[in-house]
């Protein structure tokens, strides 16, 4: 625990501790942390989507993929396990998708789906701002493990908030670049691009809000640093 002196505006001298360093944990050890998260909301599903689309046709794998996401959900809640973020989440995105194409057998809606999904994930990192539960937190949490007390701290929930707001601003502005080219580009152009886009402002905002809780933690005193490379067992 680092301590540094503070003058008040009264001019008195006051001690002020610092909080300790946060670690960010090795690559490694957030794959570990991360992958179950991912591989249970994203990679299960579109195995489950593809298994049951030999079977059933592309109408009943919609459906398998969609019962079991929400069975995922509906197990955590029942077991009293944390809900991850990610989860959740992919389970709107494929609620939104299945509703669409059951209503609509357009080509033009297919390729629109995601957009739209991106526009639903945007309106979740808003209204969780006003709800009180900033969703870049609960995600956030599904990548870097980070203790409940640092978590409590009001600077972490402002930082999370702002950090919200940022994501929803990039998956909009994400949303409607990828419209513009699906209407103003050829069909391959605009799978190429898109894809371009997408992961360049994941990326950029993944850099940039790395660097924005690195400048405010130490804003308020708190070191972060990476850990080293863990010894291998």
């Amino acid at each position: 625990m680092r301590a540094a002196i503070c003058i008040t505006p009264a001019g008195e001298r006051v001690e002020n501790h610092m909080d300790p360093t946060f670690e960010i944990p090795h690559v490694r050890v957030l794959t570990r942390h991360a992958l179950p998260h991912i591989i249970e909301a994203t990679l299960v599903p579109l195995a489950v989507f593809y298994a049951a689309m030999w079977t059933l046709g592309v109408w009943g794998a919609l459906a398998a993929a969609l019962v079991w996401s929400y069975g995922a959900l509906l197990r955590r809640a029942i077991t009293g396990r944390r809900i991850p973020g990610i989860l959740a989440i992919g389970t709107m995105l494929l609620t939104v998708r299945t509703v669409i194409a059951v209503a609509s057998g357009s080509v033009f809606i297919y390729f629109l789906q995601p957009t739209l999904g991106t526009v639903v994930v945007a309106g979740a990192f808003l209204l969780s701002v006003p709800a009180g539960r900033p969703l870049a937190e609960r995600l956030a949490a599904d990548f870097v493990p980070i203790a409940p007390d640092l978590l409590a701290r009001p600077y972490m929930r402002r930082f999370f908030v702002r950090i919200s707001l940022l994501w929803a601003f990039v998956n909009l502005a994400n949303a409607a670049v990828t419209v513009w080219l699906l209407v103003s580009q050829p069909l391959a152009t605009y799978v190429l691009a898109k894809s371009v886009v997408s992961l360049t402002a994941t990326g950029t905002a993944i850099v940039v809000s790395t660097l924005w809780f690195r400048r405010s933690m130490r804003g308020h005193g708190v070191l972060v640093r990476f850990a080293p490379r863990p010894e291998p067992v």
